[in-house]
């Protein structure tokens, strides 16, 4: 196990710059989970890390080593990818032995790490068996495997569950948190989908446009979001974000925080509850109802033509087209600046 430093990491592809200037540290044993739309750089800075994509500028320390112009092979280092790599002509016992034998490794400690690590990822069974013949998640957890033998100080997973259906995503993103757990050791993962970022981190570093965003807790993010981007980025579904030309008077009168400033008010889609009109600081037209069992969530418009969502424990009563008022405990409230979205 071991730490990671980035400091000023830079990425530029001729004159083009993606990664701009990443400062961050990663504690020995910290889950982290880089997220962030598609085009953010969060892949292109776990490659940075792992040693396949070449450092520009700046540094990146793994424990006390600079690994800036060490060899992939050599950082400490073990990657899962998104699609899984395995080779289809070796048994799973093969795939997951492979590296070490390219190493030299001792037969007896390859076969001592390989049963090991089927034991922990219960895989056992599938050992002799070919890649084509395990399903989508089995093979998740042979790439995991091979990833466990190597005794990494570091794990990268690089969106490893975006291949697999709904359910075998919940199933092998729970095995991912149990594996942690059991092993202790320093993950970084890379996803676009917040709900396995909320789930899985200790630490969260939201990514856009090859910057930082913020970095902290899921609940710091989803609490205390640094700006509106971060706000509607975390939490699902996103953050109602209601601009401040299209508040009405009430809202702008109840929420006096707002004042005579130029400001973006903020409220999640569970904190909007259905209220009487002499109550209301927002309400819209009914558009649609996602009926989901434990709770809904209606669709609706503005007044003023701004689309928002409330997520109600019952389904409402009121048809589409009518009429819903929605009020607000203060305290879930977030306001943002409007020039440039910083909370404020």
């Amino acid at each position: 196990m071991a730490s990671l430093t980035l400091r000023g990491l830079r990425k530029k592809y001729e004159e083009l710059e993606v990664i701009h200037g990443v400062d961050l540290d990663i504690d020995d044993g910290e889950f982290v989970v880089f997220v962030g739309p598609s085009g953010c750089g969060k892949s292109t800075l776990l490659r940075m890390i792992a040693g396949l994509e070449d450092i520009s500028s700046g540094s990146a320390k793994i424990g006390e080593k600079i690994v800036n112009d060490v060899a992939a092979s050599k950082r400490g280092v073990a990657m899962v990818f998104q699609t899984y790599a395995l080779y289809p002509h070796m048994t799973v016992y093969q795939n997951m032995s492979f590296g070490l034998k390219q190493a030299k490794t001792d037969p007896k400690e390859i076969d001592i790490r390989v049963k090991e690590a089927a034991d922990i990822l219960q895989i056992t069974d599938y050992l002799d068996r070919s890649p084509k013949n395990l399903s989508g998640g089995q093979r998740q957890r042979v790439a995991i495997g091979r990833a466990i033998v190597r005794d990494p100080e570091v794990f990268l997973f690089d969106e490893p569950l975006s291949n697999l259906d709904a359910a075998l995503r919940v199933q092998t993103r729970l095995e991912i948190a149990r594996l942690h757990e059991r092993l202790g050791s320093t993950m970084i993962y890379v996803t676009h989908d917040q709900v396995e970022a909320m789930t899985l981190a200790d630490k969260i570093v939201v990514l856009k446009d090859g910057y930082i965003e913020q970095v902290g807790t899921p609940m710091d993010l989803y609490e205390r979001p640094n700006n509106s981007f971060v706000a509607q980025f975390i939490g699902s579904p996103k953050m109602n974000i209601f601009p401040n030309t299209d508040l009405p008077q009430k809202s702008k009168s109840v929420l006096s925080k707002l004042k005579d400033k130029k400001i973006d008010l903020g409220i999640r889609p569970e904190h909007l509850i259905e209220c009487k009109e002499k109550d209301a600081i927002i309400s819209g037209k009914l558009d649609l109802v996602e009926n989901l069992g434990e709770y809904a969530l209606v669709h609706m418009t503005s007044d003023n033509g701004m689309e928002f969502i409330a997520k109600l424990n019952n389904s409402p009563t009121e048809k589409k087209g009518e009429k819903l008022y929605f009020k607000a405990n203060k305290d879930f409230v977030h306001y943002f600046d409007s020039s440039n979205g910083d909370s404020i």
